[in-house]
């Protein structure tokens, strides 16, 4: 005798389905039934029949995903971009996580950032004058230390006041290479090739 079978995909969508039917009416029965529960206290209440509820609570499954649908498309333009089409609906975009390079960039700044702060609160102190040097102990020693094991200190150019130029006042070594992190007189940190940091301080020392 000839044997039909359905494949796995179509047996577990028909078993969804049938799961979906069967919660459905469940509901409807219970709809029903408390309807004509409550109807026994308010006797004003319109009789309400079985295919009443199914009904009722069809419609009821179509207002929440109305509903549902206005608050996803709220989310999304609270947070454009925050979600991807994924067929007929939306769900996360995958995060995109910053390689190894780039969090050893951005720790490389913050370095610089803290002496920075450091600077800045001396100067507030000694009237916009920052450290005639970077060997004395105005400041601590860590302060001076670039990211990592080398020992090096970022390279200062003393004899400048807060944010009276656009001059280098510190940058990193050349152990990082040509580009590097660059902090000027007036508190803003770049990142920039070394001939353009050698070229700003040939613009300090030209009369």
């Amino acid at each position: 005798m000839p044997h039909f079978s359905l494949t796995e995909l179509a047996s577990e969508r028909l078993e969804a389905i049938s799961f979906f039917l069967a919660l459905y009416v469940l509901v409807s029965v219970g709809v029903w039934g408390l309807w004509r529960r409550l109807r026994r206290d308010v006797t004003r209440l319109p009789v309400l029949s079985f295919g009443s509820a199914l009904a009722m609570v069809f419609l009821l499954g179509l207002a929440l995903q109305l509903v549902l649908s206005m608050i996803a498309g709220g989310r999304e333009l609270m947070t454009p971009g925050a979600w991807e089409k994924s067929g007929v609906t939306h769900r996360l975009a995958p995060t995109q996580l910053p390689s190894d390079s780039e969090l050893v960039l951005q720790a490389r700044r913050q370095r610089l950032d803290e002496l920075r702060l450091a600077l800045w609160a001396y100067a507030a102190d000694h009237g916009r004058v920052f450290p005639a040097s970077d060997q004395g102990p105005e400041i601590a020693s860590a302060r001076w230390k670039v990211l990592g094991d080398s020992g090096m200190h970022f390279i200062y150019v003393g004899g400048q006041k807060a944010d009276e130029s656009s001059l280098p006042l510190a940058y990193e070594p050349g152990i990082f290479g040509r580009e590097r992190w660059v902090l000027f007189a007036n508190g803003d940190i770049q990142r920039l090739p070394i001939e353009a940091i050698h070229r700003a301080l040939m613009t300090e020392a030209t009369p």
